[in-house]
């Protein structure tokens, strides 16, 4: 009796091992591999991604009935340990990745999702060339760095025009890692095409987003005495700039982001106080008006009393879409097989969404195309849409209260 036990169980294991995919297909969660620099030079900005994944599965159980399961990894800001981690995840289960805000991460977690065949939807990262190399099983719902440049650059326009102000130079400051290189790239393509922008970059310096000191680098754009400074940043780096502005007594019209995270996040604020003021960022931006802003909002507030969404609302947005999208396409394939589920991506189509722009539809190439962008500038104490006007809440200020012409 027991070899017969024996010999139908062995059966049976043989006939699931043969058609792996008939069983991830019965699965009842979706299993979702969240990665996210919780720790390290960009831990502050991956615990605010992991605020959007955190309240994901109580919303979009109630939105959608699908339950997932998060599988939470910590890449540390090291790209080598993105890709460990997305390996560890798809050997523990994961049925799609999610993350990871950073361009070289998610460079590394592509090639890791397409060589095992795993979807992974990117929730922020804008290096053009992720969704240009042909996979079949990276999406991602963020704008590329060309599309950031664009906007960003066309927003710095309506500032000047709104301001009726006319800077002629500018110094152009940026980190040097994969993100600010394809921004920079980006820059240096399209800014010579706006011929309406008055402006021109009179210098040009890189530095490390993990450099504990800019005070060379500062000192070198103070000398270039440009009207204003144009940068792109990360969190840590940001804010030792402006420590260092203010020691060399370095005042220009204003910090300009054409397109960079860093001046709107909660640690910018409470770490500069009335020094993280005036600042503008010029990024994809989530919609305040919308239904599922609101819903969102709501269960955000819920888990984090102490807290405002106006800080997180980019981080928590775009990751918490990741994993509706994610949630949508599991609803309607019915399967985790990583071939079906990619499929049902593919034809994502979401129209109530938290961030600015059109439906949430992916391309021939994995890109979610037409997000849009708005100028966000620090005032009193909180990132504020300033432009376009049809989603402001305050005019813009520029040039900056401080500003002392030399």
């Amino acid at each position: 009796m027991k070899r017969r036990q024996f010999n139908r169980a062995l059966a049976a294991a043989a006939a699931f091992s043969a058609f792996p995919g008939i069983v991830r297909a019965q699965a009842t969660k979706l299993k979702v591999g969240v990665i996210l620099p919780r720790s390290g030079y960009l831990g502050f900005i991956g615990q605010s991604c992991q605020k959007g994944a955190d309240l994901a599965p109580g919303v979009i159980k109630e939105m959608l009935g699908v339950d997932i399961e998060l599988m939470n990894a910590d890449f540390e800001s090291n790209v080598d340990t993105a890709r460990t981690r997305a390996e560890r995840l798809i050997q523990e289960g994961a049925n799609v990745l999610v993350g990871p805000f950073d361009s070289g991460a998610a460079s590394a977690i592509a090639q890791v999702a397409e060589q095992r065949g795993v979807p992974f939807v990117i929730n922020i990262a804008a290096a053009p060339q992720i969704t240009e190399q042909g996979y079949k099983y990276v999406f991602r719902n963020f704008q590329t760095a060309i599309d950031i440049v664009r906007n960003g650059l066309d927003l710095i326009g309506d500032l000047f025009q709104a301001t009726h102000t006319v800077p002629r130079t500018a110094v152009y400051m940026h980190v040097n890692d994969t993100f600010g290189q394809a921004m920079t790239k980006g820059i240096g393509a399209m800014l010579p095409r706006r011929t309406q922008l008055p402006f021109k970059i009179v210098d040009t310096i890189s530095y490390d987003p993990a450099a504990k000191d800019l005070t060379v680098e500062v000192s070198k754009a103070k000398a270039a005495n440009a009207d204003f400074l144009l940068l792109v940043c990360r969190l840590n780096d940001a804010i030792i700039l402006r420590r260092e502005m203010v020691k060399q007594r370095w005042n220009p019209m204003g910090i300009v982001s054409p397109g960079s995270p860093g001046m709107y996040e909660e640690q910018y604020f409470k770490t500069l106080g009335k020094l993280s003021d005036y600042s503008i960022s010029n990024v994809p931006w989530y919609n305040p008006n919308s239904k599922l802003t609101k819903v969102v909002e709501k269960a955000f507030l819920k888990q984090n009393p102490k807290d405002k969404l106006d800080f997180h609302g980019l981080n928590a947005g775009f990751t918490f879409e990741a994993i509706l999208i994610a949630a949508d396409a599991y609803k309607r394939a019915r399967s985790t097989d990583p071939k079906t589920l990619a499929d049902a991506i593919r034809q994502t189509n979401i129209v109530d969404k938290m961030s600015l722009g059109g439906p949430i539809k992916f391309n021939d190439k994995g890109q979610v195309e037409g997000i849009g962008s708005a100028c966000v500038q620090n005032m009193n104490g909180l990132p504020t849409v300033v432009l376009p006007q049809s989603a402001a809440k305050a005019k813009p200020v520029f040039p900056a209260p401080y500003y002392k012409k030399t």
